[in-house]
């Protein structure tokens, strides 16, 4: 009989997961070059710059970003009209292809850090959680460079 009811749970649990879409995990993603400039003290918001690539073979969706150095955090998105004003706004939930990668960089995509706690710091780093649509999250260290600096390489 456990012989029956096993064979018919193993059976169900094939015929469901046949059925449901594939997710890729965020362990198919690898983060590189993080790194923010230096804050001129806390009334300012922060900002940290990576390359989100997806190694997998399924798309990956990016839900949010959360530090404690800041009270909110968010993928905001700067655009410029014809008249060449720039704004920035949410971005959203970001989906990364298979085999694709998004850059998080000056000027476009980017983690706004709002609300900071303590002021962001010329050599020193701070602990950023990327968090995905399957309940994943990865932990990067984010290391805060010069005011003026323009990315990790200089």
């Amino acid at each position: 009989m456990k012989t029956v009811v096993y064979g018919l749970m193993a059976a169900l649990m094939f015929a469901l997961s046949a059925t449901m879409p594939a997710i890729a995990g965020s362990e198919d993603v690898v983060v590189e070059d993080a790194w923010a400039r230096a804050s001129i003290g806390v009334n300012r918001p922060g900002a940290a710059y990576m390359t989100i690539r997806n190694t997998g073979d399924e798309a990956v969706t990016l839900t949010g970003i959360r530090t404690d150095l800041a009270i909110m955090s968010d993928i905001h998105q700067t655009s410029t009209n014809a008249e060449g004003v720039s704004s920035m706004a949410p971005a959203g939930e970001i989906e990364i292809a298979p085999g694709d990668a998004v850059s998080l960089e000056p000027g476009g995509l980017h983690a706004m850090l709002m609300r900071l706690q303590r002021p962001m710091a010329e050599g020193e780093s701070f602990s950023l959680t990327l968090d995905f649509s399957d309940g994943g999250e990865i932990v990067v260290e984010v290391s805060i460079l010069g005011i003026a600096a323009r990315g990790p390489d200089g």
